[in-house]
């Protein structure tokens, strides 16, 4: 994974003014990108926030954005939706933020008064949910619009870490929340760990927060595997033979793992955990 820190354009908060230019990374269709000028975002809504990003990062949903994967996404469209950043900006409909505030930028947009906010699913938000970088401009820039901001942001701590917590955007709740939570890993469970990239690792890291009995990480790198081993794993498995699903069957005595959780995106490790979960209760 690559941490890149934009240079800010000044050194002290600005009102971003329509037709000023900005250098983002553009999506223009499979394959291709580009670094280019792009007219800086302005508020477009009560709720909206300008974000001048400091520090940014990728995810393995971009690089799906680039091999075609996602329709949704269109030619022109900025990418990226995680990142830290110092407010420019604010709506008059903005309550919990202000002009000069260091924010962290989640990866979702939760406006907080849907139904499904209401029962904390923002993720499905019928106004916002996953929309940065994909239906609107992302965050691969040096000024990114958040829609429904309150919701959106959160506040940056003092003397915090930039590169340590931008993983708060989305590397680290997608992994602890949608794997280990959502797999409700228990104490003396086996779980597997499909993929041994940043979410992966971090599925490895937080599983260990319920004393799983143990963990095995596939992946086909066997750098990635090193580390993971260095971060707790039990057992790892180089899945470039094609015999990972037969390995940790073995290891389960052909019981299958109790959680099997994917952290790749693609057809084949998909099919990895399906072939080594076990059969649940009831």
């Amino acid at each position: 994974m690559k941490i890149t820190e934009l240079e800010p354009l000044t050194t002290s908060p600005v009102t971003p003014r329509t037709g000023i230019s900005m250098k983002a990374l553009v999506y223009h269709g499979p394959g291709k990108r580009a670094w280019e000028d792009k007219p800086r975002p302005s508020i477009e809504s009560p709720d909206d926030a300008i974000v001048r990003v400091t520090t940014g990062t990728i995810c393995g949903t971009d690089l799906h954005i680039l091999k075609g994967d996602l329709p949704s996404v269109t030619e022109g469209r900025i990418l990226g939706h995680e990142g830290i950043g110092v407010i420019e900006q604010v709506g008059a409909g903005v309550s919990e933020f202000h002009v000069g505030d260091k924010v962290i930028i989640s990866c979702i947009t939760a406006c907080l008064k849907c139904d499904f906010c209401r029962r904390g699913m923002y993720s499905h938000c019928r106004n916002g949910g996953w929309i940065l970088g994909n239906t609107i401009d992302g965050t691969q820039a040096e000024y990114v619009r958040i829609p429904h901001a309150d919701g959106s942001l959160h506040g940056f701590p003092a003397g915090g870490d930039e590169e340590a917590l931008v993983m708060l955007s989305d590397i680290l709740p997608t992994g602890f929340e949608c794997g280990v939570l959502n797999g409700q890993v228990k104490p003396g469970d086996t779980v597997a760990v499909v993929g041994a990239g940043p979410v992966g690792r971090v599925v490895m890291l937080t599983a260990q927060f319920y004393s799983p009995a143990a963990i095995f990480l596939i992946d086909l790198d066997d750098k990635r595997l090193a580390v993971a081993k260095l971060l707790g794993a039990t057992t790892v498995i180089n899945s470039s033979n094609g015999q990972a699903a037969d390995q940790v069957l073995k290891l389960t005595e052909g019981a299958g793992v109790d959680v099997a959780i994917e952290a790749v995106g693609i057809p084949a490790t998909f099919d990895i955990c399906q072939a080594i979960v076990g059969r649940a209760d009831g």
